[in-house]
């Protein structure tokens, strides 16, 4: 944890979108208090006056400090957040490691896989984003071999240990199906989600709402 134990977190982000439920199960298996301001991003809530004027960017996940301070990006609240705990190397090799898979999540994972359960889901089934399904199931599916490929020969993306890169990558790859994956072909991913569902603290996405869930099963 920063050197600012004392700290009232406050965070302003969506249940069911994994940059937010990485910045959640980090919190809980810090075993901190914080409070949750659900803000429905895919209702315009992010594009609020009062929003925008604390993150203009318009996004979720938000974390604010009782004195003010603003810190958004998910992967870099997970930073701040794990400073001086275990889920963040200390050496500093490892430590550029564990950034290196948060780079990836960030450009190379998330673009395809979020996006491609996003489309699923929250649009509907004559939406014109509809046509972006085939590239990002391609570009997915690139992720997820190089994610195969590291656990064919280690346990855990952050270093030795489970750690934040680990996190970031759990959030939407545990639901990449509702982006119209297969996970069949992954085996080492899916014994390390089960090592990730197993750690101490661990707290799963919420369930999509009905409307979504069913967009989610009829979707091609």
């Amino acid at each position: 944890m920063p050197s600012e134990p004392s700290r009232s977190l406050t965070v302003h982000g969506y249940s069911l979108s994994g940059n937010c439920h990485k910045v959640r199960l980090l919190l809980e298996q810090l075993a901190l208090a914080y409070r949750w301001i659900e803000v429905d991003s895919s209702a315009g809530q992010t594009r609020t006056p009062a929003y925008l004027a604390k993150n203009a960017n318009g996004k979720v996940p938000m974390l604010e400090l009782d004195d003010g301070r603003i810190l958004v990006e998910s992967d870099a609240i997970l930073y701040w957040l794990a400073d001086g705990t275990p889920f963040l190397p200390a050496d500093p090799w490892q430590r550029a490691q564990a950034m290196r898979w948060l780079f990836f999540e960030q450009y190379s994972h998330e673009p395809c896989i979020a996006v491609a359960r996003f489309v699923r889901g929250w649009t509907h089934a004559d939406s014109p984003r509809r046509v972006e399904l085939p590239r990002l199931l391609e570009g997915g599916h690139k992720a997820l071999a190089v994610m195969e490929h590291h656990l064919q020969a280690a346990r855990w993306f952050t270093g030795a240990d489970y750690g934040i890169a680990d996190i970031a990558l759990f959030a939407y790859t545990d639901v990449a199906g509702h982006g119209g994956f297969d996970m069949s072909a992954y085996p080492a991913i899916r014994d390390w989600l089960a090592r990730v569902r197993a750690t101490p603290g661990f707290v799963a996405m919420p369930e999509p709402p009905a409307e979504v869930a069913a967009r989610l099963a009829s979707s091609t």
